[in-house]
């Protein structure tokens, strides 16, 4: 990071962010359109200094990506379409999505039985008849016609695991992952087990005793001199973004 930026458009990423991946493209698009825009990461302190610096002076709560006009605190938490990203390039000011009363029903997993299904389908169709105004929502049909899970995953790594606990887990997970490879994109073992340790690494270098962080919404308040609790559940979410059905749900219903 420049020490005197002069561009007021930042775009602040994190290690095992997903959407953030999906971002970049589109913001190296409007780069190429020769929109001034600064990619930061805060793995680095001064980029994760900036991003709450301007937090707090903007009243925000945001994790990543978090995209910001600093002279004017226009912003978008979380990811969102080009057209969107353009209308913040231009200046608009961005409102939040639509968001849904509650998650939906987590569905059933491939191979449960009809009454299962039935179930299911009663308390979906209540709860998208609760959130008709999420844009794009899937009937019940369509949802159990996509892809789902025979069997749970396991449960995610925790920072503080050994190499040998990192290998069992990764057996399991691979195991689960060679049993559900009609769920196209999950990650193999190894790049969850890289993601994790390399956030650990970056947490031991930042402070010698971690404090708990308080989660609002899903969103975590900046706070120094702490490990960023949202980028470690955001290391998390990234197994469960991919392998859990509520997830992977929420993205196709657009209430995310």
């Amino acid at each position: 990071m420049s020490d005197t930026p002069t561009t007021p458009l930042y775009f602040f990423t994190s290690v095992g962010c997903a959407f953030c991946k999906q971002a970049e493209p589109m913001i190296d698009e409007l780069i190429n359109e020769g929109n001034d825009i600064l990619k930061l990461d805060i793995a680095e302190t001064d980029n994760k200094n900036l991003k709450n610096e301007l937090l707090v002076k903007y009243n925000i709560q945001c994790g990543t990506p978090f995209f910001i006009n600093a002279e004017t605190g226009h912003h978008i938490c979380g990811f969102r379409d080009k057209d969107i990203l353009d209308k913040w390039v231009k200046g608009e000011e961005i409102p939040p999505p639509p968001k849904p009363t509650g998650p939906p029903p987590k569905p059933p997993l491939q191979g449960a039985s009809k009454k299962e299904e039935n179930t299911w389908v009663k308390e979906y169709d209540k709860w998208a008849s609760e959130n008709s105004h999420l844009p794009n929502l899937k009937t019940s049909q369509e949802v159990l016609d996509m892809p789902r899970p025979k069997s749970e995953p396991p449960k995610p790594p925790e920072l503080n695991y050994t190499d040998e606990q990192f290998d069992d887990w990764g057996k399991d997970y691979d195991k689960w992952r060679d049993e559900n490879d009609h769920i196209k994109g999950t990650l193999p073992a190894e790049k969850i087990v890289e993601n994790f340790k390399q956030r650990a690494a970056q947490g031991a270098q930042q402070v010698d005793v971690p404090t708990k962080r308080e989660i609002i919404g899903g969103e975590d308040a900046p706070k120094p001199n702490v490990i960023d609790q949202k980028d470690f559940h955001l290391l998390k979410s990234e197994v469960s973004n991919l392998n859990d059905k509520v997830d992977i749900l929420l993205k196709h219903l657009g209430a995310k």
